[in-house]
């Protein structure tokens, strides 16, 4: 009964949803205006004029795009208390991001504003939209089971015990509405927990009997947890243990590579696979069909969007369009305006629109993680389709991977190169075979990585090196980042990361 009062809730959510569908930049304008309005009396307010009321056009003109490091003079004032600096108030919470994985860390606000119409409100639609599309699954009548990380007191307020920096996930949890926390597993004295070989363990014991229906997390983590729970149950399989699994909702890495490892794991037709996009600075998108991986972009949700196209990713002043002069197929980089108090903020995601009728996205990269060494120009969904494809074809799952540039001072030859460092969870069997697909897939999606690839007249054929189990983990535990929102990073220009990493297999 109870789950059936909450389906009806959430389901309240639809007409929602199908309203910014159906007028994408009417429902686009009213966010921009209500942000302004917010804001007006913040010192960002005052200073570009948002009680104006500027228009888009006149928003773009005062207002400069901001990176982290851009923005960071600002932020830091945030982190150490003032208030009514870029949101009204003192913001208490802040997510505390690597990105892909480097020394520093970012710190971005999380006001209740962004909590609620954003996180919890995307949430909601995410859930409807579920109920949605696997009615006969029942999703609410079971516990949601989400793997988070943790949070600590903000070091730079000391003296303010209420204020609080974590992974993105640790702050939602810790302050999810009533109704999501009744519907989640585990107890956040065990989600939490700091130190993840120690939370992985105990979770896995107490969820051994609870009703678990739907799984929410990063697929690295998820994959260690379903393999202790069935080890301890001593199960063939993990629907042995929850016979009313039903849905799995991903995100912060791409879902391909591991599609098959799932399917193994989890060996259940009916079961559902959703992808999120939700990063620390807010929730955009989520699959909204189960039979194709486009993403909805979420358009009431408190961000208002700006878009870069690709020719001007290195511009010192980049042109932005908004959401009615995008285009399909093309590659942009998001720019963000958020009820956090984030004004025109680049964060550093590429997106392709798939469909303008609704808005439908897919994450192709980073605008500073590909590889273009040599004009190639391979982005994160280029590597993500060919390592699939990879894998299907020798039989096999990664479970995480690098890729940087073979340089030409670094071989015997004129040519260039990628080196690719793979973790998989069984090796295949024939790794040349796994090498020749991944090179002639990502030579059949990516034009300039054929050209150069030519009679290997650019770039040589790629250099598979198979890392032995628990490589990156040691590396990111080395770095003091193992677990939470942590992510490898993927492709890189530089060899920094891979001859770290290639130093924890010698």
């Amino acid at each position: 009964m109870i789950g059936s009062i909450l389906t009806w809730a959430v389901q309240r959510r639809l007409a929602s949803i199908d309203h910014f569908r159906q007028h994408p930049h009417e429902v686009q304008q009213r966010v921009l205006q209500e942000l302004l309005l917010a804001a007006r009396t913040t010192e960002w307010g005052h200073r570009y004029g948002f009680a104006d009321a500027p228009s888009a056009r006149e928003f773009a003109q005062r207002v400069p795009i901001s990176s982290y490091e851009e923005l960071y003079p600002t932020l830091e004032r945030v982190l150490r208390g003032e208030v009514d600096v870029l949101w009204p108030g003192r913001v208490l919470w802040f997510a505390k991001s690597s990105g892909t994985t480097n020394a520093r860390s970012k710190f971005i606000p999380v006001t209740p504003a962004s909590l609620h119409e954003s996180h919890y409100r995307a949430g909601r639609d995410m859930t409807a939209t579920a109920t949605l599309l696997y009615p006969e699954s029942r999703v609410l009548d079971g516990k949601t089971l989400s793997l988070g990380g943790t949070h600590a007191p903000n070091p730079f307020r000391p003296e303010a015990p209420d204020s609080r920096v974590g992974d993105v996930s640790a702050v939602i949890m810790q302050n999810l509405p009533g109704w999501a926390e009744y519907i989640r597993t585990p107890p956040l004295e065990l989600a939490l927990l700091d130190e993840w070989e120690e939370k992985i363990e105990r979770i896995a014991r107490h969820v051994l009997g609870v009703n678990v229906s739907v799984l929410a997390g990063v697929p690295t983590w998820i994959i260690v947890l379903l393999r202790r729970v069935t080890e301890l149950a001593g199960a063939a399989d993990i629907t042995e243990v929850w016979p009313n699994l039903r849905l799995f909702l991903h995100g912060a890495v791409a879902f391909g590579p591991y599609r098959e490892l799932f399917r193994q794991l989890i060996p259940r037709e009916q079961m559902g696979y959703l992808e999120i996009y939700n990063a620390s600075e807010g929730y955009f998108a989520f699959q909204d069909q189960p039979d194709c991986e486009d993403l909805l972009l979420l358009l009431d949700h408190g961000i208002y969007y700006e878009f870069i196209p690709a020719d001007q990713f290195e511009a010192e002043i980049p042109q932005t369009l908004t959401l009615e002069q995008v285009e399909r197929g093309k590659n942009y980089a998001l720019v963000i305006s958020t009820n956090a108090g984030l004004w025109r903020y680049k964060i550093g995601d590429t997106v392709r629109f798939t469909s303008l009728a609704p808005y439908r996205i897919r994450i192709t990269g980073r605008t500073k993680h590909f590889l273009n060494a040599f004009g190639e120009e391979v982005v994160i969904e280029n590597a993500d389709a060919a390592l699939a494809a990879a894998c299907r074809a020798t039989g096999t799952t990664v479970r995480d991977f690098t890729a940087a540039p073979i340089y030409f001072e670094a071989t015997e030859s004129s040519r260039g190169g990628h080196q690719w460092i793979i973790e998989f969870t069984h090796p295949p069997h024939d790794p040349a075979q796994f090498t020749r697909v991944l090179d002639e897939t990502l030579r059949q999606l990516n034009s300039d990585y054929d050209a150069k690839r030519h009679r290997d007249l650019a770039l040589a054929a790629p250099v598979l090196t198979v890392a032995p189990t628990g490589t990156f983990d040691r590396w990111l535990a080395r770095k003091g980042k193992l677990g939470g929102q942590h992510k490898i990073p993927r492709l890189s220009n530089s060899r920094e990361f891979l001859e770290e990493i290639l130093r924890e297999i010698a």
